[in-house]
């Protein structure tokens, strides 16, 4: 599902890839439904194609939002009655213990909160990454 779910430089907020044209995206705004082209000068990443630094490697950005959702019961989160920098990144130290102190910044884990919020009150709220199709057939030898 979040192979189809947009971020766009330069744009708040999230898009629903609708179809791709000549050069150009037709995307829609998660929140309104309003449809608009993204150009191909434009910096658009998939959100299934981020992850979050951690000390062991990388996690995809879809686990994260899952966590965040056990965490909340799959309620948005209230990133200001969290209050500091330092109390965002405690609270975000509860959904993924193992987060790059370092690399992650709290504009960062703020952004990631924002986009969960998003998603959930626009009713998107499978977040696990799709598992590649397995060749279920056997091989028979000749």
């Amino acid at each position: 599902m979040l192979k189809t779910i947009l971020s766009i430089s330069g744009r708040p907020g999230l898009f629903r890839l609708v179809n791709r044209g000549k050069g150009m995206l037709i995307v829609e705004e998660v929140a309104t439904g309003k449809r608009t082209p993204a150009y191909a000068r434009d910096k658009v990443i998939s959100l299934g194609d981020i992850s979050i630094y951690t000390d062991e490697g990388d996690t995809p950005l879809g686990l994260v939002l899952d966590a965040v959702k056990v965490k909340n019961d799959g309620k948005p989160v209230d990133v200001k009655a969290l209050g500091s920098d330092e109390n965002v990144r405690e609270y975000f130290a509860e959904i993924l213990p193992e987060f790059d102190r370092e690399r992650v910044y709290t504009t960062d884990i703020k952004k990631l909160l924002s986009w969960y919020n998003l998603l959930v009150n626009a009713g998107i709220t499978d977040f696990k990454p799709e598992e590649p199709a397995q060749d279920t057939e056997e091989q028979t030898e000749a």
